[in-house]
C-alpha cells in the first residue's frame, strides 16, 4: 500500500498489526474481504496492547477508533463505511482532525491520551513501510546536505542515546559519531533492535510501526558520520519487524532512495545477552559463543570485523530523526533533550507504550494502563531498580541519580507481590544467562543467588549484599553485570523490612512460602 492510498482525501480503513497481536491478521484479512472501493492498510501498533488489533475508520477528517473487533466486526465496519459516513455506533472514541494528519489522531480519554506523540505519531496510523519517508524532506537527506553543520547542531544540543544495546546510552551521541569519523577504515551504522525483555516494547513498536523512519535517521547517522551501509540486527524471533524491514528498503530500493546493498538484516538468537552491544556484534559475525568484549576500544573505534561501528536502538534514531526534521524537537537548555518512551507492564490490564516529555513525571505514564493496588515498580526493565514513588521526571540523568534504569519500562506490582521472591528471580536469571566471560559478573551473580536463598533460612547479611552488588556495578565488562544488581541493591535499600520479616520465618506479601517453621 504507497503513501497515495493512505494520504488520500477518499475513506480509508486502518488496521493496527503488530507482534504482540496475534488475531490481529485475521481482522485485516476480513476487512479487506469486506472491501471494495475503500483501501484497508495494515498500520504499526499505536501502543497500547489493550486496543489492539485496533481498527480506524476515516472519512472527511474523522476517525472512529474501535477496539479489539471480531473479523465480522471488522468486516461490517468497513462495509458501512463503504456505504458513506463513518461508523461510529459503538466506537470507543470519534475524534475530529485536519483530514491530511500525518500522526495519529489523539483521543480526549484512554491510554492514547497520555502522554506525546512526537516520534509515536506514525505508529497506529502512517504505512511503517512507506518509502516516502526516505524521500524529499528525510532527515538522511538533511544530514547530506548540511554535513558538519547538521552534525554540530545535534552536538550543541546535547542529544543522548536511549536503550539497552546502544553504542552511547544516556551519552551524547555526537561523542561517539566524531570518533568513528576520526578513527579512519570504512564506518558502519547498526540498528540495535534486539531486544529479549518482553517488558521493554519501545524499540519494537517503532521498528514495527514506523520502520521507514527508523531506516531514515540510521541512513541520516550514516550520512552524518561517513559511513557506506547500515546494519539491521533483529531478535531471531522478530518476523514481523524483519518482514517490514524488508519491505521497507525493496520500497526503497525501487523508488531509488538507496541502492540495494546499503542495507542488511541480520537475526540474532533469542536470548537476552545477544542485545548487549559488543555481544551484538558477535552475534553479527556469526559467533556462536557469545561473550562481552573489553572496552577500550568502543566498537566507534573498532567494532563490527574491525571497522568503526556506530550502534543505536530505534529509539535513539527515532530521536535523530525528529531532531533533524524539526529543529525545535530539541531544548539544548535540557539535560536530556527529546522524549522517552516508556512502556507501562507488570500488573496491568494490559501493558502500554507512551512517549514522556522527559521533564514529565514518570508516574504519568501509568494513567496509559488498569491497574489495581500499587506496591513497587521496576524502573528500567529486567534489570531495573526498585522504588515505591514514581514522582520523579523521565529523565535519563533523573533515573539514575535515583538509582532506577533508564531501558523506557515501569513494570506495576500490586501489594501482593514479594519483593524478595522478585530479587531472587531476577539474580537467578542473571547467573543462568550471562555470558560468563568476566568474574564479577559470573560469579557475582551466583553469589547474589545464593545470599538471598539464604535469607529464606534465617541468614540475611544485607552489608555483603551491597558490597557485593557495588563490585559487580564498578568491575563487570558489559552492561549486563553492570545491570544485574541493581534489582537486589535497590531492593534491600527500599525494602529491608521485608527481607528481614523473611529471615525471621513471614513474608509480608503472603506470596512465598519460607523455610523455617
Amino acid at each position: 500500500m504507497d503513501s497515495s492510498d493512505i494520504d488520500s482525501d477518499g475513506p480509508v480503513a486502518r488496521v493496527c498489526v503488530g507482534s504482540g497481536t496475534p488475531t490481529a491478521r485475521g481482522v485485516l484479512s476480513a476487512a479487506r474481504a469486506a472491501a471494495s472501493s475503500v483501501p484497508v492498510v495494515a498500520v504499526g501498533s499505536a501502543g497500547a496492547a489493550g486496543l489492539d488489533p485496533l481498527v480506524l475508520l476515516t472519512r472527511d477528517g474523522t476517525t472512529a477508533f474501535h477496539a479489539a473487533p471480531s473479523p465480522e466486526r471488522a468486516a461490517a465496519l468497513v462495509s458501512d463505511l463503504e456505504d458513506g459516513g463513518v461508523p461510529a455506533e459503538g466506537a470507543d472514541a470519534v475524534v475530529a482532525h485536519a483530514p491530511d494528519a500525518a500522526t495519529l489522531p489523539r483521543p480526549e480519554t484512554g491510554p492514547l491520551a497520555v502522554g506525546r506523540r512526537r516520534v509515536l505519531g506514525p505508529c497506529g496510523w502512517a504505512d511503517p513501510t512507506n518509502s516516502g519517508a526516505l524521500a524529499d524532506g528525510s532527515a538522511a537527506l538533511i544530514a547530506d546536505r548540511e554535513g558538519d553543520d547538521a552534525l554540530d547542531r545535534l552536538s550543541a544540543a546535547g542529544l543522548l542515546g536511549r536503550g539497552r544495546g546502544d553504542g552511547s546510552t544516556d551519552e551524547p551521541v555526537a561523542d561517539q559519531w566524531k570518533l568513528a569519523r576520526e578513527a579512519g577504515g570504512d564506518p558502519v551504522v547498526v540498528v540495535n533492535a534486539h531486544e529479549a525483555d518482553p517488558s521493554a516494547a519501545g524499540d519494537g513498536t517503532l521498528l514495527e510501526g514506523a520502520t521507514a523512519r527508523v531506516l531514515d535517521g540510521a541512513l541520516a547517522v550514516r550520512a552524518l558520520v561517513g559511513a557506506t551501509d547500515v546494519v539491521v540486527y533483529l531478535n531471531e524471533a522478530d518476523d514481523l519487524a524483519r518482514e517490514r524491514v524488508g519491505e521497507t528498503v525493496d520500497s526503497a530500493v525501487a523508488a531509488g532512495a538507496v541502492d540495494a546493498d546499503e542495507i542488511d538484516v541480520v537475526a540474532g538468537p533469542d536470548r537476552d545477552i545477544a542485545g548487549e552491544m559488543t555481544m551484538a556484534l558477535e552475534s553479527m559475525e556469526g559467533n556462536d559463543r557469545l561473550e562481552a568484549r573489553l572496552r577500550p576500544p568502543r566498537p566507534s573505534e573498532y567494532g563490527l570485523y574491525g571497522r568503526p561501528t556506530i550502534i543505536h536502538t530505534p529509539r535513539t534514531l527515532a530521536q535523530v530523526r525528529a531532531a533533524l526534521v524539526d529543529p525545535d524537537h530539541l531544548d539544548p537548555d535540557d539535560a536530556d533533550p527529546g522524549t522517552r518512551l516508556v512502556t507501562v507492564a507488570g500488573d496491568v490490564g494490559a501493558p502500554a507504550t507512551v512517549e514522556l516529555s522527559t521533564g514529565e513525571r514518570l508516574g504519568n505514564a501509568l494513567d496509559a494502563v488498569d491497574r489495581g493496588g500499587f506496591k513497587f515498580a521496576s524502573v528500567g526493565g529486567r534489570f531495573g531498580g526498585l522504588t515505591r514513588a514514581l514522582d520523579l521526571p523521565a529523565s535519563a540523568p533523573a533515573l539514575a541519580a535515583s538509582g532506577l534504569g533508564t531501558n523506557g519500562v515501569v513494570e506495576v506490582f500490586g501489594r501482593d507481590r514479594c519483593v524478595v521472591a522478585l530479587v531472587g528471580a531476577r539474580a537467578r536469571f542473571a547467573s543462568e544467562e550471562n555470558c560468563g566471560r568476566c568474574v564479577p559478573c559470573r560469579e557475582g551473580s551466583k553469589q547474589l543467588t545464593n545470599l538471598l536463598r539464604g535469607v529464606y533460612d534465617g541468614d540475611y547479611e544485607a552489608g555483603r549484599l551491597r558490597e557485593l552488588a557495588r563490585a559487580m556495578r564498578e568491575t563487570s565488562v558489559c552492561e549486563f553485570g553492570i545491570e544485574a544488581q541493581r534489582p537486589v541493591a535497590t531492593a534491600v535499600d527500599e525494602f529491608g523490612g521485608e527481607f528481614r520479616a523473611h529471615a525471621d520465618g513471614r513474608c509480608p506479601s503472603g506470596e512465598c512460602t519460607t523455610r523455617r517453621s
